[in-house]
């Protein structure tokens, strides 16, 4: 029989929550278009405003605010649409450690794009923002995450929003991978707009949200029907929605359980640096998602070491998900200027609402034969070198 295998790869997307399934089974019973006024859509309609309650619930934010997506990535292409098209924006400064959905989608806006750098914790550099905005009379869009799906480093999104609103900016913060892993108050933050996405927090794939400040002027980017108060025409994906709803429930509710995360997190790295002296864990001395620890020591290779942990039953990446099959230096390590030997052998980890103390331990045991095997290599690649020197005796006489 096949042992069970230990997932730690939950911020590339983590486990559908027994309520979303529940949810959207259920919507899928219902017959009706939310856009119709019968019963039939009547109920469907109902469905989907119930989740958004919930949704707008998890993010401290009014429901009327929420416009539903296909998904963060769609959420990002909307925001950047609306900012060239609705809200005089003419260039877009976008932090060096963004998700490759924003970065990407930035680029395809049509307007100018600044990288905003960060510090050697991967922490947006706030007087380079300050002084990037002062450099031009034209409006900016500034793109800032809440948590970097890499690192896990949290940024200090309320502050950049103050330094761009100072400066006549708006700010778009994506909250994908902060959403359900901390409390989230987009009142709070003073973003503009804000990015979810379903299947990080346990809904099913292919749903996500962006939330659009009140009186925001906004111009959709899908257009046809009058569907989310005309901001976002096609029929609802009314399963798709209702698992989001519950599983945004189930994730305000599990904050406090999720936040212990931080206590196996610390084990994982406490154990890591017994066995690797030399291991780095990177953006550690900045506040980060209790659930992530992005790892290295040098001389490591990040592909023989994921292949090595999946032989051994145990799923973790070299970064962002949608870099699969890519591994190679990681941009956002390159953007903190973290060398190539390290950055080489990069690995994250990230555990979610199932994960127990087991998969640590099988991590770190995986983890630790692949490093000793490589620390014997060197060892022996250094006894070989030495020992065909020529003695200094040798050559004086």
């Amino acid at each position: 029989m096949t042992a069970k295998r230990a997932y730690m790869d939950h911020n590339a997307t983590t486990d559908l929550r027994p309520e979303a399934r529940a949810a959207a089974l259920h919507a899928m019973e219902v017959l009706g278009n939310p856009s119709s006024v019968h019963a039939e859509g009547r109920a469907a309609r109902a469905i989907v405003e119930r989740a958004r309650d919930e949704i707008a619930a998890l993010a401290r934010a009014k429901p009327a605010e929420l416009v539903f997506t296909s998904g963060g990535t769609e959420a990002a292409r909307m925001a950047f649409h609306a900012g060239r098209t609705a809200q005089g924006v003419q260039r877009l400064i976008v932090s060096a450690v963004e998700h490759d959905a924003v970065l990407a989608s930035a680029e395809a806006s049509g307007l100018p794009v600044e990288i905003l750098p960060v510090d050697d914790e991967g922490r947006a550099d706030l007087a380079a923002l300050e002084a990037r905005l002062a450099a031009s009379d034209e409006r900016a869009l500034v793109a800032l995450m809440l948590a970097n799906n890499e690192t896990g480093v949290v940024q200090p999104v309320a502050e950049a929003t103050a330094i761009a609103h100072d400066a006549g900016a708006l700010l778009l913060c994506d909250a994908v991978q902060a959403a359900g892993k901390m409390p989230l108050d987009f009142a709070a933050l003073g973003a503009d707009m804000l990015m979810l996405g379903g299947h990080k927090i346990g809904a099913p794939m292919g749903i996500g949200a962006l939330i659009i400040r009140e009186g925001l002027p906004f111009a959709a980017l899908a257009v046809g029907g009058g569907q989310e108060t005309r901001r976002r025409a096609g029929s609802e994906n009314v399963p798709g929605i209702a698992g989001f709803g519950a599983a945004a429930r189930a994730a305000r509710e599990g904050l406090e359980a999720f936040a212990a995360l931080g206590h196996l997190r610390d084990t994982l790295e406490n154990e890591v640096a017994r066995i690797a002296p030399d291991a780095v864990f990177f953006g550690k001395g900045a506040e980060r998602l209790s659930n992530t620890s992005y790892l290295s020591a040098p001389g490591l290779d990040a592909e023989t070491l994921l292949m090595a942990l999946d032989l051994d039953g145990i799923a973790v990446s070299a970064g962002a998900a949608c870099s699969s099959g890519k591994i190679g230096r990681p941009r956002v390590l390159d953007a903190m200027g973290v060398s190539g030997d390290l950055s080489r052998g990069a690995v994250r980890v990230s555990l979610g609402w199932s994960s127990g103390a087991e998969d640590i331990d099988r991590f770190v045991r995986s983890w630790s034969r692949v490093y000793e095997r490589t620390r014997a290599k060197v060892n022996a690649s250094v006894t070989a070198s030495v020992a065909t020197e020529t003695p200094l005796a040798a050559v004086e006489s």
